[in-house]
């Protein structure tokens, strides 16, 4: 997976701590690291540090590997859900993608596991949290996470040896990066054409304007070294990597030598090191890599580039596609203090509507939003800062430069007040104290830019520290901030102006130059070339069908998952005449709320404003605050406060489901009572006359919304395709789909924003309405009862809005909030919709957009959850997607990825990803409905996929998201138990009867649809709807 560093990058502000624990008779993980001495020689490693961080109730401890130099650190922590990565300082010097595509490669075949593609074979061996592989602009990472300590020794052998002992068999990099093959592998006279994972995933990456942005303003702001590449490959420089380059890349940077270990979680510590030092540091001696990054030598004289892209469909404004930003070269990011200082210095200048140029740039409406890069970016050796907007016309950019140049002047007169630097250190605060279910990964991801040029990571975690140092140097000097400013912003003259607008032949010029360079490559053959390319391709083909033997693969068996759940304890109560859910949890000084209200009274005209009104609500100013006012005190006493459209689909009838918005937020014991005062004028006062401020966020809503389909295009298909087979999911493309993102386009090229506006302040009266809603509070036991009064008085105090309003729905059905809780300890219920009348129908879409991939989707209608079958087909998504499309899909038709899921309201989707094919790929999922019907998998393969399904079921859940199934869905704990024994049910001729039964041509209704570039096939077929 390539990502760019800008969003691999974890800053402080991500960091959670996790308070899942795995008992011990001796002492906490934390107490047990402390043990260590600094000297002390354990397998092959010597102790250079021990480090006690309260902050987030871990020990650091550094090592290092004396025969190779290797640098490990653990972070030991009460938390089960342990933690490894290994990451390597890869740094090409060309674009050709080789540190990506070997990371690819890799994961291939190694020395003791050499069946093909074991990597994702062990997604469903284990049980693992998580298992991936990174790719960013100067290392590569490969982490994976699980509860299971059998496990996490099974996963750690496949990675140990996948990276430093691969196979890297010429096939497997024909595969994974890229080659020349006929069109139709058994057809010799079909045309060449470049086929590849890498070089289509490439293609989809950069079909994201988002990102193809990224990448033109990483190459020229750090243009001296390895940053002027693309270290995930440039699609056409990609044809250019042989083999041969591939392997040399592996052996001088895949070395320990050049490697940094991580560990997190309960586990010993001890025997880690074993395991790694006798299964891989144990066979290498030391050598000194060549991959250190030299810091960037600064410019005399600021700069200035343009750079094309393709046009947007669904821009806000067709006529405003121009991007414009300014960044400026920071300093290294290993000066912890430093890049502390710089971080919050960024969110001061550019997060919420209080900073500065917020105010001067996005608040005048130039723009949709802010350019896609904003505000600082620490994942490389020297850190950056950008700044600027994009949906702009080209006549406004000297404008938008002028104004960038003008705000850093006046923030040097006057500086920030005290309360934003205040309600910045409490976000930190907030940070801290929140748990995460995957702080680990978390944590490996804070830590690896910094370490990776040598920074201390143990020095990036002690995150009080540098909030008194900093608190101190302010104290010492009012002026500190300003004159960072001037330093780096006033007097930089590595400053670098980017533009980028569209171009309408952007796409068809980029299909020219690959059809250009196809022909000089195909030019140079010599009939035995184009006979052996057949050849190969026809052996690659064969590679990929036939049967794998995966025996030598570590597993772990359906007996090892536990046969029963934690039952969370609830207890049900009233506020104020509103039922209240409380759960008791260790959460760590916080505090977090829920609401939910329900849609039922709404008027259907209404409903496709309901996005938009979740969004802007809490941005609008309340009370006797306007919206900066708003915005500064929820900054200053809450973690967030937010607003979201749900649909919670029936468990027990496909045609019935609950409709509402959902009300979270969250924080420190001390401040419950500003949270609910917060919410209350929300709910009774709410401001809906700012017209312009409403403007602002119309756009870059729409502008967000318009973004993100190419990131999940596949997302996008899969809702598109599902509207027509259920209510729920048809409401769920209202809310979310391509719909809402149309509608969004509308909204933002409306000249009558009054009128939505009235819309809105309608819709509030439906909704904030006491008698729709539901809550939930999750706090310390010790704090519950406190908790509670003060939800008592927020009931009271929104009391005014409470009104009874007649459902527009005929049909209505009362369920229990807890259908296994006793009917008379409880009166809680949920009020769902039934559409009795709904018919499902068969539709195909084809959604014409500027991309040069695909997002395929085909969804079918099948059983809601608690229907018998619904486990069989579970288990039969993993298997159709592990045992036969991921071959189809990824390997034979080099898509990115693709698949199939079972989605709780009953929809079975088949899915792809950035995918070269489309209607191929539509045959494919028949294929595997084919295959699937045959039955030729065997009982090791059922047992696989059940592993896959339960590392999903058994997930860890934060204790802020305990009880949450219950409130939401009505999903009890007995229910989920029951679910869980069908599971471990399910048998061979249970999995061959759901597919011939619910999956089969005629069988069940389905529909289909397609995002990506025009396509003449479907054209021609009158039975596809083009959009």
């Amino acid at each position: 997976m390539f990502k760019y560093g800008a969003r691999l990058y974890r800053r402080f502000r991500d960091l959670s701590v996790v308070g899942r624990c795995r008992s011990s008779s001796l002492s906490s993980a934390p107490e047990r690291a402390l043990q260590y001495s600094i000297g002390q020689k354990i397998h092959g490693f010597t102790v250079t540090e021990v480090t006690s961080v309260p902050d987030l109730f871990l020990t650091a401890v550094k090592l290092e590997h004396d025969a190779t130099g290797a640098k490990y650190l653990h972070a030991a922590r009460d938390d089960a859900n342990n933690l490894f990565s290994v990451q390597l300082r890869t740094t090409p010097m060309d674009s050709t993608g080789v540190p990506h595509i070997l990371e690819h490669t890799v994961l291939c075949g190694s020395e003791r596991f050499p069946c093909r593609d074991p990597f994702f074979k062990m997604l469903n061996r284990s049980l693992s949290t998580f298992m991936n592989a990174f790719t960013a602009s100067d290392y590569t990472m490969y982490p994976f996470s699980t509860q299971n300590p059998k496990d996490f020794q099974n996963l750690l052998s496949v990675y140990l040896d996948a990276v430093f002992f691969p196979c890297l068999r010429e096939q497997d990099f024909w595969q994974e990066g890229w080659r020349l093959e006929n069109a139709d592998t058994q057809d010799p006279s079909s045309p060449l054409v470049f086929k590849g994972v890498v070089f289509n995933e490439m293609k989809g990456a950069f079909s994201n304007n988002e990102q193809l942005y990224a990448q033109h303003l990483q190459n020229l702001l750090l243009p001296d070294h390895t940053y002027a590449h693309v270290s995930g490959g440039e699609p056409l420089a990609i044809t250019d990597l042989t083999w041969q380059q591939l392997k040399e890349f592996h052996q001088t940077h895949y070395h320990p030598s050049n490697a940094r270990f991580f560990t997190y979680g309960d586990l010993p510590l001890e025997q880690h090191l074993q395991q790694i030092e006798e299964e891989a540091l144990s066979r290498f001696q030391k050598i000194q890599p060549d991959t250190a990054v030299p810091a960037q030598s600064p410019w005399n004289t600021p700069r200035e580039a343009s750079v094309c892209c393709g046009p947007d469909a669904m821009a806000p404004d067709p006529a405003k596609q121009h991007t414009l930003t300014v960044s400026y070269l920071l300093g290294d990011i290993t000066d912890v203090f430093e890049s502390f200082v710089l971080n919050l210095l960024s969110s001061l200048m550019v997060t919420g509507p209080n900073s500065p140029f917020y105010r001067t740039l996005v608040e005048p409406g130039i723009g949709s939003d802010f350019s896609s890069l904003v505000g600082y970016d620490g994942s490389t050796r020297n850190a950056s800062f950008s700044v600027g907007l994009q949906g702009i016309s080209v006549d406004d950019a000297d404008r938008v430069k002028r104004i960038i140049d003008e705000t850093v002047d006046d923030i040097i007169v006057k500086g920030f007040e005290e309360e934003r630097i205040e309600a910045l250190l409490h976000r930190i605060e907030i940070q801290m104290k929140h748990q995460s279910s995957s702080f680990g990964l978390a944590l490996a991801s804070y830590i690896a830019s910094s370490w990776n040029h040598d920074g201390d990571p143990v020095e990036l975690l002690r995150i009080s520290q540098n909030v008194e140092r900093f608190r101190q140097e302010v104290s010492n000097n009012p002026a500190f901030l300003q004159d960072k400013v001037r330093h780096y912003f006033k007097d930089n003259t590595h400053k670098l102006t980017l533009s980028m607008s569209p171009d309408e032949g952007y796409v068809s010029k980029l299909a020219d130059a690959e059809s250009v360079k196809l022909a000089q490559k195909v030019e140079q053959l010599s009939e035995e070339d184009r006979k052996e390319i057949h050849q190969k391709g026809l052996e690659l083909l064969s590679m990929q069908t036939a049967v794998q033997d995966a025996s030598c693969l570590p597993a772990l068996q359906v007996s090892d998952i536990q046969p029963t759940i934690k039952p969370t304890h609830l207890e049900m109560g009233t506020a104020g005449g509103v039922p209240v859910q409380y759960c008791e949890q260790p959460t760590n000084g916080m505090v977090y709320f829920r609401a939910f209200s329900h849609l039922n009274t709404l008027p259907e005209d209404l409903k496709p404003y309901v996005p938009l009104f979740c969004s802007v609500i809490t941005k609008m100013g309340c009370g006797d605050m306007d919206y900066k006012q708003q915005s500064q005190q929820m900054e200053l006493r809450t973690g967030g406060m937010s607003i979201s459209p749900q649909i919670l689909p029936d468990h027990t009838h496909m045609d019935t489901y609950e409709q509402g918005i959902l009300l979270t937020s969250s924080c420190l014991e001390r401040n419950v009572e500003e949270m609910f005062h917060l919410w209350s004028d929300i709910f009774n006062s709410p401001h809906f006359d700012d017209i312009e401020r409403f403007r602002v966020l119309v756009m870059s809503s729409a502008q967000e919304l318009a973004n993100g389909i190419s990131y999940s295009g596949h997302v996008m298909a899969m809702t598109h395709a599902a509207r027509t087979l259920s209510p729920a999911a048809e409401l769920q493309e209202t809310f979310h789909g391509m719909e809402q993102v149309k509608f969004m386009k509308q909204m933002a090229e409306t000249p009558d924003l009054p009128s939505v506006l009235r819309k809105l302040a309608r819709i509030r009266r439906h909704l904030l309405n006491p008698d729709n809603i539901r809550c939930a509070v999750n706090a310390a036991p010790d704090k519950m009862a406190a908790v509670a009064v003060q939800t008592e008085r927020f009931m009271g105090n929104v009391a005014g809005t409470r009104k009874q309003r007649k459902s527009v729905r005929p049909h209505l059905i009362q369920r229990p909030l807890d259908p296994s809780a006793d009917p008379s300890s409880s009166s809680a219920t949920r009020t769902l919709i039934s559409e009795p009348h709904f018919q499902a129908c068969q539709m195909k879409t084809h959604y014409q957009l500027p991309f040069p991939v695909n997002f395929a989707s085909e969804c079918v209608r099948t059983v809601p959850f608690t229907h018998p079958d619904y486990a069989s087909l579970c288990v039969l998504s993993r298997l159709m997607s592990s045992k036969f499309l991921h071959g189809e899909i990824r390997e034979r038709g080099g898509a990115y990825g693709g698949g199939a899921r079972m989605g709780g309201g009953g929809l079975y989707s088949f899915y792809s990803y950035r995918d070269p094919n489309s209607t191929a790929t539509l045959a494919a999922f028949r294929k595997g409905v084919d295959w699937a019907r045959e039955g030729t998998f065997t009982q090791q393969d059922i047992d696989e996929s059940k592993l896959s399904v339960f590392s999903q079921v058994d997930a860890p859940v934060a204790p802020s998201d305990k009880g949450l199934s219950v409130f939401l869905s009505g999903l009890s704990d007995s229910m989920k138990q029951e679910h869980r024994e069908r599971l471990f049910a399910v048998t061979h001729t249970q999995l061959v009867d759901a597919a011939g039964r619910y999956l089969g041509v005629g069988q069940s209704v389905c529909a289909s649809a397609i995002l990506g570039p025009e396509n003449a096939e479907l054209s021609k077929d009158p039975s596809w709807i083009r959009k």
